[in-house]
């Protein structure tokens, strides 16, 4: 789990009760360096060890801190959480992790739709991972700013899990260690990695590619998380102890009552994390600083248990973080009356790139669009519609020709890449929004034959025959196109009359047609699944000499090769 591990009690737990279940859960909790004891901290050791390849995680430690409560105004009634866009800064979830727990949900309910993955369990299971990916510290492609990695899993206080990966991920060859914002060790997303952006890599610090494989994760077995029992299940597969099940079930409540977005790199860490760390909350009774202009009543005190404002939150005594509301500006008005949701005008394109692809190959390009009002600021949360039209066989990688995706805070929606089929020709990606006189935008796409750039011949025996026989050996080459094996590829074959010409001689080598006529070029060849061809036997007519036999494939790969025809020696 986490490299920096925090342990918090939740704040304002005034009642005995409260405080009680929380010191017990924290001491029972499997933070560095905690070493159960008794009948507890058997079943805790019990929980922490399972065998080491039947947990996501290798059952590293986690952060135990709790979401915060607002003390109700009677012991014991329910937590009272924030509604979305506002609340205490806990609440918020940083733009670009947000964007891949939401797309995770997404890709999952089209892959899986019996799962039902909500996208706050992600963001549960993320909280108590990495603090969000270390409160949002991610590059543009969602990648962390620097590697998260777990404790060294060499036995010493945490499951002992020899090396899986050389160190490829988590640097060390000797041990395992979990890596990335889900958290995964080194044998886990060898199974379960996934590329979620697109770029070519099952990266687990990208939290893009960790969120979705997470998700594959806790489908798996066909699990459906709408049900208890297999949610419970599920959370349980990630990390082995009854606490951690209670941790993240507490923060799956806590973000399903209300969450908002953050700007990357400004959520709140838990408790315990190093430079980063952002303190301890406020004091329950802080002081105003001094202002020309008089500020919005601070709420009426309650009892000596009311929890103070959190970081950002725009509580009393402090100053609203920039930019902690998302991109809803702050309101001038009533602080409880959300401002106008932004109302999308027009879609356009954000790319002019070429949509060409290789059949059988996957497009380089993918459709995006952003969503803009009025005034030409992008708007979030707008449901864009993308389908393949025309007569096509290409599909995007879902498998599905059509498909939805939601807009960012930036106002973008990007399509999956789309898989190109073995039918050539054009065809158009369109994008649209259920919206009235808003005009969709369309790309065009194509996709060309099967090329080869490269041709051999698997065999290096001189090709030689006696006038009026047939050659004993026949004509096997491969064809590759950028080094890799290039199958389905189109090709023909040509007896030709010189080195540097191309039409087809009228004597000399030949082969033969279905009945049995002289044919001296083929067509329609094709390479198959290795990218191997094998010509027809070849026959030698009466005329004696050395003559070219020419083998060209789609792209311009071509190969040259010689037959000897020639009269046995005299008696």
């Amino acid at each position: 789990m986490s490299a920096l591990f925090g342990r918090r009690l939740r704040r304002g737990a005034t009642t005995t009760a409260v405080a009680a279940a929380a010191i017990a859960a924290l001491s029972a909790s499997q933070a560095p360096g905690a070493i159960p004891s008794g009948a507890g901290g058997a079943q805790a050791a019990a929980d922490a060890n399972p065998p080491a390849e039947s947990s996501a995680t290798g059952n590293s430690p986690y952060y135990t801190e709790l979401p915060p409560l607002t003390t109700p105004d009677k012991p014991g009634t329910t937590v009272d959480l924030p509604a979305i866009g506002t609340g205490p800064a806990e609440a918020g979830i940083p733009a670009s992790v947000l964007a891949a727990y939401k797309q995770a949900e997404q890709a999952l309910a089209e892959t899986k739709p019996g799962c039902n993955l909500p996208w706050q369990l992600l963001a549960a299971i993320g909280k108590v991972e990495s603090g969000q990916a270390r409160g949002g510290r991610v590059d543009a492609d969602g990648t962390t700013l620097s590697p998260i990695l777990g404790p060294v899993l060499n036995g010493i206080g945490f499951a002992n899990i020899s090396d899986t990966d050389d160190g490829a991920y988590d640097g060390d060859s000797t041990h395992d260690r979990a890596v990335g914002p889900m958290q995964f060790i080194p044998s886990t997303w060898a199974t379960w990695g996934q590329d979620a952006n697109g770029d070519g890599r099952k990266d687990p610090n990208n939290i893009y590619d960790a969120a979705l494989a997470a998700g594959e994760y806790l489908c798996h077995a066909d699990r459906d998380l709408s049900l208890d029992a297999d949610l419970r299940q599920a959370i349980l597969s990630y990390n082995h102890s009854q606490e951690y099940l209670g941790t993240v079930l507490t923060w799956f409540e806590y973000y399903n009552k209300g969450t908002h977005e953050v700007p990357d790199g400004t959520g709140v860490l838990p408790a315990g994390t190093g430079p980063a760390d952002p303190g301890p909350s406020p004091s329950p009774t802080p002081t105003p600083p001094p202002s020309s202009k008089p500020g919005p009543k601070p709420p009426k005190p309650s009892d000596p248990g009311t929890e103070p404002s959190a970081p950002g939150s725009g509580g009393p005594g402090e100053p609203s973080t920039p930019g902690g509301g998302g991109s809803t500006p702050p309101s001038t008005g009533d602080p409880s009356t959300p401002a106008p949701k932004p109302v999308v005008k027009r879609i356009e394109k954000t790319g002019t790139g070429t949509h060409t692809a290789m059949a059988g190959s996957e497009f380089t390009e993918r459709a995006s669009v952003r969503a803009v009002d009025a005034a030409g600021k992008p708007v979030g949360d707008v449901t864009v519609r993308f389908e393949i039209v025309g007569d096509t066989d290409a599909r995007f990688t879902s498998g599905k020709s059509e498909l939805t995706r939601t807009t960012g805070e930036d106002g973008t929606a990007t399509a999956p890449a789309v898989q190109a089929g073995e039918q050539t020709g054009e065809f158009t990606i369109r994008a649209s929004v259920d919206v009235k006189n808003i005009a969709g935008v369309e790309y065009t796409a194509s996709v060309t034959a099967r090329q080869a750039d490269g041709l051999t011949r698997t065999g290096d025996k001189e090709l030689t025959a006696a006038p009026g026989t047939e050659f004993a050996d026949q004509v096997s080459v491969k064809a590759t196109y950028q080094g890799a094996v290039a199958p389905g590829v189109a090709a023909t074959a040509t007896m030709i009359t010189s080195a540097d010409g191309s039409a087809p001689r009228t004597d000399g080598p030949y082969f033969k047609d279905a009945d049995g006529n002289p044919l001296r070029e083929l067509k329609d060849l094709k390479t198959d699944a290795d990218g191997a061809l094998q010509l027809p036997k070849i026959y030698a007519d009466d005329t004696a000499g050395t003559f070219l036999l020419r083998i060209e494939t789609e792209g311009g790969a071509t190969l040259t090769v010689e037959l000897k025809v020639t009269a046995p020696p005299a008696a």
